[in-house]
């Protein structure tokens, strides 16, 4: 794993907050809303793109987590060809927002393409989930994501972060939110998971695949070894076994 990865990674499993880091080189930003949280990061690759790489990062909604923990991605997939769209959002504000910003974010990307894949880890993984019922994208890659908010409840992930997030524990009204809830979804989902993840259970991706199928929708799990971090680690195995679906996809 890179030095600097490797670092903001420990930091994000600790709690601690990783200071801001520039985004990879002929990356343009740019603004979907006014507040300073919304907008994303465009990086393209030489020639034809084949296709748009919707980035998502996760930090269970909290505000301390920001798209740094998306961009070691941006490289890897560049090189792969696909344009990427790194995102922000505001975190920390309430659900609506969080929510709002995401589908906006997804809407406001400045390239055009047939194949439109969102890729979220952890919370970025529920919130790119989410966002597929509501359109803009073709594919999902859910990594390690949070699937099933009631479970995660119930299980304490991310000390309270469901509900934190939700601003109350989940219930009967908060469907519409809860991938797991929002089956069966018209686009396909690939649900890549570390086997020794203690961060959010395996069990968050087993339970949504099987309802999705359950339900007639497209899905997929694919159980790698590893934690939590190592999905996002460009080094990886995991992260290697993405880029492998993706060549599949476009």
């Amino acid at each position: 794993m890179l030095p600097a990865v490797a670092a903001a990674l420990a930091a994000c499993s600790e709690g601690s907050t990783v200071s801001e880091k520039k985004p990879p080189k002929g990356t343009r930003r740019v603004t979907y809303g006014a507040d300073p949280a919304q907008y994303g990061e465009l990086t393209q690759p030489s020639g034809e793109p084949r296709g748009v790489a919707v980035l998502v990062h996760g930090g269970f909604w909290k505000p301390e987590y920001g798209i740094e923990y998306a961009t070691p991605m941006v490289p890897s997939l560049v090189a792969a060809g696909w344009a990427t769209w790194a995102i922000e959002y505001r975190r920390g504000t309430g659900a609506s927002d969080t929510l709002d910003d995401v589908r906006a974010a997804i809407d406001a990307c400045p390239v055009d393409a047939d194949v439109v894949v969102g890729i979220g880890h952890s919370a970025g993984g529920h919130l790119v989930t989410w966002a597929a019922g509501h359109g803009g994208l073709t594919h999902v890659i859910s990594q390690a994501g949070v699937l099933d908010l009631a479970a995660a409840y119930d299980e304490g992930l991310g000390g309270g972060a469901v509900e934190a997030f939700l601003g109350h524990p989940p219930g009967p009204d908060d469907a519409d939110v809860d991938p797991i809830r929002q089956v069966p979804l018209d686009v396909p989902v690939w649900c890549v998971h570390g086997t020794a993840d203690d961060n959010v259970p395996i069990s968050q991706s087993r339970s949504y695949v099987a309802a999705a199928r359950q339900a007639g929708a497209t899905a997929e799990l694919v159980e790698v070894e590893g934690d939590h971090f190592v999905l996002v680690d460009p080094d990886s195995d995991a992260w290697a076994t993405t880029l492998a679906h993706l060549r599949s996809l476009a």
